[in-house]
């Protein structure tokens, strides 16, 4: 029996080979396509951690997720068998990309390649600078097993000597990446560049690290351990939630190992016995690999490229390019940032403004993922200092941030800031800020709602909409939301009150079920009926069942979806063709946008959440409609172009294949590219244009690139 979605898991693995793809692909710079290696790396790293951690726990107790068609040990199956493959499609990509840096004179130089230059300096390098931070277990001496931090690469060793008078001896050492840098840039011939990899300034200094236990012969492989990541919240009442995130935190470290990655070239007596004291067995996720592991180091490659990047530098948004004070454009229009594309200087100039306003009384904010030096937490602090009554809700258990939100929550309460810090079995993954301003005696509202995290960092290479307003309608609603945050305990009645705001999870499902209801009325009445979605995941099967039935009822559907697609998009009962596109490009599409027909009068809207359980039933969102005929415009030409792009856009099919949507007798259109293009004309005065006109602007040059 065919299944009635595709499996979570599944696809996101497909959405990771689209990663892979980048990497592979020749016309990518070469920079580009090592980074893409670290970020499949680390994509897959998280992947084991949460899901499939998720999966086995599901295993183990026997239960199957009653939001999942199959039996997560099948799943399971599925899973490994893929993961083999993207690991060997993976390793014969890298020696391809390791055949291009040696064309550009860029060499990885192991332990055994070192010419006596450079073995006198990684000599000196591994005495001053990495032998303070190594320390080797001699795993067999000890009583227990040492705990294997998750994140780390480590030297599997054996030690033994050549005459064969000592027994052979087995020993760990953890990779100091973290401290001493994954790459070393050695002394190197003119006109090339060297570079050792940490692990190999160590394997060159094997003896000097075991001279005294008399072996004089060293072999070693890496490996790494990939661990349950999930945090445990234990029941007990009068432990505080910061305690009990701590605990989690801690305890995380010594998660269940669900993946062990090696050196397929390992010895088999120190592969059997690191499996066994793992506790794992051949029925687990045993990855064989290449000499290399922790890809995801590789993002942080040495930049020794002769050809540097061409992005290009986001650019004011033209409202705020004359202005001296963004607060001032706010209270009189709405404006919509656009990024990567558009600075993010104007949120932080907001509320800099904000901070030292004598009108302002009141800075309310959510915060999900912060910059290591946040920018937005500077501005909050000068604002308190300034009088300003400040909150804060801090989502302390944004997965993977929980330690970084837990410093800014001592920070910001030492500075006299209110911070919130979560809700019970609740995460709050809304992006807004209301300010209060008194002006004639009277208290007006204006902030912002956005689709992405407020983090001036990944702002740079993240695509989201941010809506900066004083709409009193909207501002009404974003008090409701704190009024809710602020006092969770008396209720949702806060949520449910909205009028503009759609938020979850009170009201969001229903409202999205009741909006393709009206397209298939619509669509059954003979009149025309569209559906434009983009977002990050897709995988809410009673949505996903309603897409169905609007396609079935000859609704127009086109989606954007840049990871989890679960929808099936090809059945001969689809009146008219589902279109579906995953981008995978230079920057991250990050934005959720809602766009339906509506008889020719369109509803669009910008959101936090994806059309997920966990997002719709389980967390707090919001969900904010477009009043403004320019932004909505925009907005939708956005989309168009994205829909458009025939460079980047892969097809979302039913059997995954990830083609790309190429046609070789239209213009290529690179869709990030002729967004930059198209923003940066409106920004110089250039009017807007109808839809035909965009796609006339949309047109690229093969060697062009942001």
């Amino acid at each position: 029996m065919k299944r009635k979605t595709i499996a979570r898991d599944i696809s996101w693995l497909s959405f990771n080979a689209r990663v892979l793809q980048e990497a592979a692909d020749p016309s990518v710079p070469l920079r580009e396509r090592v980074k893409f290696l670290g970020i499949f790396s680390n994509n897959l790293d998280e992947f084991f951690r949460v899901r499939v951690a998720t999966l086995k726990r599901m295993t183990e107790v026997g239960k199957k997720n009653m939001h999942m068609e199959v039996a997560p040990n099948k799943i399971l199956d599925e899973i490994q068998q893929i993961v083999l493959e993207q690991q060997s499609q993976f390793n014969r990509i890298w020696e391809g990309i390791n055949k291009e840096l040696e064309k550009e004179k860029i060499f990885l130089i192991t332990d055994k390649g070192l010419n006596k230059e450079q073995q006198k300096f990684v000599q000196t390098f591994f005495e001053e600078d990495v032998r303070m931070n190594t320390i080797p277990l001699m795993v067999e001496s000890i009583p227990h097993f040492p705990y294997l931090r998750e994140k780390s690469l480590y030297l599997g060793v054996v030690l033994s000597r050549k005459d064969g008078s000592l027994k052979r001896k087995y020993a760990i050492i953890e990779i100091p990446a973290k401290a001493n840098g994954r790459f070393k840039l050695l002394p190197s011939p003119q006109g090339q560049h060297h570079i050792i990899l940490l692990e190999d300034v160590i394997r060159f200094n094997l003896k000097s690290i075991f001279s005294y236990f008399g072996y004089d012969r060293f072999e070693s492989w890496v490996f790494k351990v990939t661990k349950d990541a999930e945090i445990d919240m234990d029941s007990d009442i009068s432990t505080s939630l910061i305690q009990k995130i701590e605990k989690g935190v801690r305890n995380r470290r010594k998660g269940k190992p669900v993946r062990f990655v090696f050196d397929k070239q390992m010895d088999a007596g120190l592969l059997d016995y690191l499996i066994r004291k793992l506790n794992l067995s051949r029925k687990d996720s045993l990855i064989p690999g290449g000499r290399i592991h922790n890809f995801r180091h590789f993002m942080d490659f040495p930049d020794v490229f002769e050809r540097k990047g061409t992005r290009k530098k986001p650019f004011m948004h033209p409202m705020l390019k004359s202005t001296p004070r963004v607060t001032d454009v706010v209270l009189y229009t709405d404006i919509m940032l656009n990024f990567p594309y558009h600075s993010f200087n104007p949120i932080i100039d907001l509320l800099r403004e904000a901070a030292i306003d004598p009108d302002v009384t009141v800075i309310k904010i959510t915060a999900y993922r912060l910059a290591t030096n946040s920018k937005i937490i500077n501005a909050l602090i000068n604002a308190v200092r300034n009088g300003k009554q400040v909150t804060v809700m801090l989502e302390l258990r944004a997965r993977f941030d929980e330690e970084a939100n837990l410093d800014w929550k001592v920070r910001l309460e030492e500075e006299g800031v209110k911070v919130l810090i979560s809700i019970s079995d609740m995460k709050v993954h809304a992006k807004a800020c209301l300010i209060k301003k008194r002006v004639h005696n009277h208290t007006i509202h204006y902030g912002f709602i956005s689709t992405g995290n407020l983090n001036e960092k990944t702002a740079t290479v993240y695509g989201d909409h941010c809506l900066l307003t004083s709409d009193r309608f909207i501002m009404a609603d974003v008090n409701r939301i704190f009024n809710f945050l602020e006092k969770p305990k008396e209720g949702m009645h806060f949520l449910r009150a909205c009028k503009t705001i759609i938020p979850c999870p009170t009201d969001l499902r229903k409202e999205l079920i009741k909006l393709i209801n009206r397209e298939i009325k619509f669509a059954k009445e003979g009149k025309p009926a569209g559906i434009l979605l983009k977002m990050n995941s897709l995988s809410d099967e009673a949505l996903i069942e309603k897409l169905y039935e609007a396609a079935r009822a000859g609704v127009e559907i086109k989606l954007i979806i840049r990871g989890i697609f679960c929808m099936y998009t090809e059945s001969t009962k689809f009146v008219k063709p589902v279109k579906a596109v995953s981008i995978i490009d230079e920057y991250l599409e990050h934005a959720r946008v809602f766009i339906f027909h509506n008889n020719g009068s369109e509803k669009a809207y910008i959101s936090s959440a994806d059309w997920m359980v966990r997002n719709l039933d389980h967390r707090v969102e919001a969900t904010c409609p477009i009043f403004d005929e320019n932004i909505k415009k925009v907005l939708k030409n956005i989309l168009e172009i994205q829909l458009s792009d025939n460079v980047k856009a892969r097809i979302l099919d039913n059997e995954l294949s990830n083609r790309y949507a190429r046609d070789r007798k239209i213009k290529k259109v690179r869709s990030q590219v002729e967004i930059y293009n198209y923003l940066h004309q409106k920004s110089n005065g250039i009017p807007d244009s109808s839809n035909a006109e965009v796609s006339e602007i949309v047109t690229v040059d093969e060697k062009s690139a942001i």
